[in-house]
């Protein structure tokens, strides 16, 4: 595969004045970045830092001189790496372990060049229609042909990271090519009906994300600078386009402008905090996520400066496909090899990995004894390892007690004390080291946590039906669950659990007679209440709900209540064709059903 490289254009301030772009490297690794937009993967972190954002012009937190001098000690370029794996089952060790082997002098670039390969050998594997060669700037020369090119590879890039958050390959390439197929263009999604941009989304979950989408996609071709060009610069992409966080931006400006920018997916923190040997929270430690991030960063620029036919132009700003490739493949190894099951046997960069190392010595029995460590230079970024779930993707009560809490370092001098069970002697095995125990080693990484317990709620729902033969719906808020889409009228139950279906009758007759207001404004509405049909469970990421489904046929012509209901409402001759949550069209399917046969005729147009 031929590798071009083009050089960035240089940076220009308000003056006009032309700036020498930054070397990457240590400085690259260090420079300041947001703070806020660190959560569970993505989804969460782009959510965050567009409720935070506001008007996309936010503060930028500077990085503290600790997490500087700890990066340094990291990621500095003139740092000896710690070689051997530490010594199970304490794992005590200086910070300096988790220096990245990928970064080392000798044998750093072979192991980034075979995860490379490795990619390429696989990328096409799972028929994405979004990977596409990068499209290098030197070989289009009108450029005309580049800006619109470039236009519609951010575009294409950008939905399919969005789509892409919380939902499986398989399911998004059918989403991805239907919505490629509508509106083929950022252009094209600028002008469409917000209806159709939800219609379109439903399914995928997170409706929010299809209206931001939507806004982002006018803001951008509207604005006078961008004029429908995503920018290249990945700080850019996150002041200036609203839902794109850290990870998205990175995305973008390495996969299709061939920035060396770092793009972290909860996939790439398992990856890399099993070669880092981090045994942290990924999720919610905000010094180790900062950590990985830092080591995704360090990594991609070495991966941009790799196989330069001269060391003074690696920091030239140069581009080419590398970081965009380096990105992807560390996804994909994450989410095919490196699971949270993993099969170290298929993995192409064991020799860099420190897990894999330390796996590999715990299946050839190799006790050893632990470095001698300062108390003071202990690694604080991990968390004690004595009596790690043993293989187990469930937190045990000990487990879980035994844990540090957030904050605490400090360790007794008893912890120190290293004792070995006693073991049935075994020789090595011919064969190499099993990889059955080297894969139960890695897969207690990253620390795993106890999952929270999931709210519960209730709901009635009530459809109610006009003589003419159409339905009230109401549309939620623009904010939160299933943002703008429309839904039969709903009310929560105060007691999930606790009602039972005479009291659920009562409270749908009273909750609907509110709904209502009489032609005229004479006397209440006529309300009958047919039945209650069934109840449809959904269950969302944080909430398990529950909506019992009611039908009531109102016996003479009526209007929605005004001043009464919360939300926007209206009649539906065609409640098929509404933009509604899957859960909701669940209940729709169930009032379609049932009151044709109670009705005496079809509900279907």
């Amino acid at each position: 595969m031929t590798r071009t490289l083009t050089k960035l254009p240089s940076a220009k301030s308000s003056s006009g004045v032309t700036q020498k772009r930054p070397r990457p490297g240590l400085r690259s690794v260090l420079k300041t970045r947001p703070r806020d937009a660190i959560a569970d993967g993505p989804d969460e972190a782009d959510d965050a830092a567009a409720r935070s954002r506001g008007a996309k012009r936010r503060k930028v937190a500077s990085r503290s001189s600790k997490d500087s001098d700890l990066y340094r000690r990291l990621f500095g370029e003139d740092v000896a790496p710690t070689r051997e794996a530490c010594a199970s089952p304490a794992r005590h060790h200086p910070v300096e372990y988790h220096r990245p082997l990928l970064l080392t002098k000798d044998h750093g670039p072979k192991n980034r060049r075979s995860l490379l390969s490795w990619f390429d050998s696989v990328s096409a594997t799972r028929a994405m229609p979004w990977r596409k060669p990068w499209i290098n700037p030197r070989l289009i020369t009108d450029p005309s042909a580049l800006r619109q090119a470039l236009e519609r590879r951010a575009y294409e890039v950008w939905i399919s990271e969005i789509m892409l958050q919380q939902t499986r390959v398989a399911v998004v390439i059918e989403y991805w090519n239907r919505w490629m197929a509508r509106w083929p263009t950022i252009r094209d999604l600028a002008r469409a009906d917000p209806e159709d941009v939800l219609a379109a989304w439903r399914g995928l979950g997170y409706y929010s994300r299809a209206t931001r989408i939507h806004e982002a996609a006018k803001l951008v071709v509207q604005d006078t600078e961008m004029q429908g060009l995503l920018p290249a610069a990945a700080v850019d992409l996150e002041a200036r386009v609203p839902g794109v966080g850290r990870y998205t931006a990175g995305a973008i400006s390495s996969i299709v402008f061939g920035r060396a920018e770092p793009m972290v997916d909860g996939n790439v923190l398992r990856v890399l905090s099993r070669q880092l040997g981090i045994y942290g929270n990924v999720k919610t430690d905000k010094s180790v996520i900062d950590t990985v991030w830092a080591a995704a960063d360090a990594l991609v620029n070495a991966v941009a400066a790799d196989d330069e036919p001269d060391e003074d132009l690696a920091g030239q700003g140069l581009t080419s496909d590398r970081p965009g490739r380096w990105g992807q493949a560390l996804m994909e190894l994450g989410s095919t090899v490196c699971t949270p099951k993993p099969n170290c046997s298929l993995c192409p960069v064991t020799a860099s990995c420190r897990v894999y190392s330390e796996g590999m010595a715990l299946a050839e029995r190799k006790a050893g004894s632990p470095d001698a460590v300062d108390m003071e230079d202990l690694c604080s970024l991990c968390e004690p390892f004595e009596e790690a779930a043993e293989g187990d993707d469930k937190e045990t009560g000990a487990s879980a007690t035994a844990r540090k809490q957030p904050g605490s370092n400090q360790q007794s001098l008893a912890d120190f004390a290293f004792k070995v069970k006693g073991r049935t002697a075994s020789a090595t095995p011919a064969r190499g080291p099993p990889m059955e125990a080297i894969a139960d080693h890695a897969r207690k990484f990253p620390l795993k946590t106890a999952k929270r317990a999931v709210r519960e709620e209730e709901t009635l729902v009530c459809a109610i039906r006009r003589p003419d033969g159409s339905f009230l719906i109401h549309r939620r808020p623009q904010k939160g669950l299933l943002a703008g889409l429309w839904e039969l009228p709903s009310s929560a139950v105060g007691d999930p659990g606790e009602t039972t279906a005479k009291q659920r009758v009562k409270m749908a007759e009273s909750y609907a007679s509110t709904l209502l207001a009489p032609r005229g404004g004479t006397g209440p509405p006529g309300l009958d209440h047919v039945g209650e049909l069934g109840s449809v469970p959904w269950l969302f990421s944080h909430l398990k709900l529950t909506m019992h489904v009611h039908l009531f046929r109102a016996r003479d012509k009526c209007d929605a209540a005004r001043g009464k209901a919360s939300r926007p409402s209206r009649w539906s001759d065609d409640v098929e064709a509404e933009s509604m949550g899957t859960g909701m069209r669940k209940c729709w399917a169930l009032v379609r059903d049932a009151a044709s046969e109670a009705l005496g005729e079809s509900l279907c147009p």
